[in-house]
């Protein structure tokens, strides 16, 4: 049971990984109109049938997945790098340092990350590169709280006090010393973030604001099938069904991912 936990995630994620990797190089016509393939159901010829517009829904659904992939992977890269950063030096240097950075963490915890994410994406141009920057706005938060808790426990540690005795600098320290050991949990709490990009970049496309027509999002393929519901359902169900497949096997793969790496339940 617990081998089938693991592989059906794995399957899913890594196949939504290699096909958006390899999706600008398939013979994929997304924007294609066929006017007499209005909303027609799925079929041999094609597989999940055509949207409002004729396009091939399959064609777009990789394309979505390729959008979903490229801000999951930037935002949650350039929000734990931040993150992280800013935690490490804040629970290090301490003092007015960390105070201030603290308050400024609580102001950014005092209103809801969706909320700003749309507020930054409103005031911006609405496109892909802002959508990024957005997310990653609001998305640094939860590392450096991570980040600079894992950092107050390590700096009382004896390798690192034995390191500051021996007259190593704070970059050194905090490089060789601190760092590897933030990695696990800032991995496991990188899962998670995935998760939660990949629903807010939905989110944004559904509201207008992610990525623009006629490039495909699987938020913007959800809100245009809305409205073809009762006579084509299979518009909202198939960039659905993918979301909730991808957001789901990002849970469980980080669910057994932080067990794994939990020294007490090994314990």
């Amino acid at each position: 049971m617990l081998k089938w936990r693991v592989l059906i995630p794995s399957v899913i994620l890594g196949s939504w990984a290699i096909l958006s990797l390899v999706a600008q190089w398939l013979p994929l016509h997304p924007n294609q109109i066929t006017l007499a393939a209005i909303l027609q159901p799925p079929s041999f010829d094609a597989i999940l049938g055509f949207d409002d517009l004729g396009r091939p829904l399959l064609a777009r659904l990789l394309m979505g997945a390729r959008t979903s992939f490229f801000v999951a992977f930037w935002v949650v890269l350039i929000s734990m790098s931040f993150g992280t950063l800013i935690g490490m030096i804040s629970a290090w240097l301490g003092g007015y340092v960390d105070l201030w950075i603290v308050r400024i963490i609580d102001v950014f915890l005092a209103f809801p990350s969706i909320l700003l994410a749309i507020a930054l994406s409103g005031l911006l141009k609405p496109d892909i590169s802002n959508v990024v920057f957005a997310l990653s706005a609001v998305g640094w938060v939860g590392f450096a709280r991570l980040a600079r808790a894992q950092t107050l426990s390590l700096k009382r540690r004896e390798h690192v006090q034995a390191a500051v005795a021996l007259g190593a600098g704070n970059f050194r320290i905090l490089r060789w010393h601190v760092l590897p050991l933030l990695l696990a949990p800032l991995t496991v709490e990188a899962t998670f973030g995935i998760a939660g990009v990949v629903i807010a970049e939905a989110g944004l496309s559904f509201l207008g604001l992610g990525v623009q027509a006629p490039a495909a999002s699987w938020g913007s393929m959800i809100r245009d099938g809305t409205l073809y519901m009762l006579i084509a359902p299979h518009l909202v169900l198939a960039p659905g069904i993918a979301l909730c497949g991808v957001v789901l096997s990002v849970n469980l793969l980080g669910d057994r991912l932080r067990d794994y790496l939990d020294v007490k339940r090994k314990d």
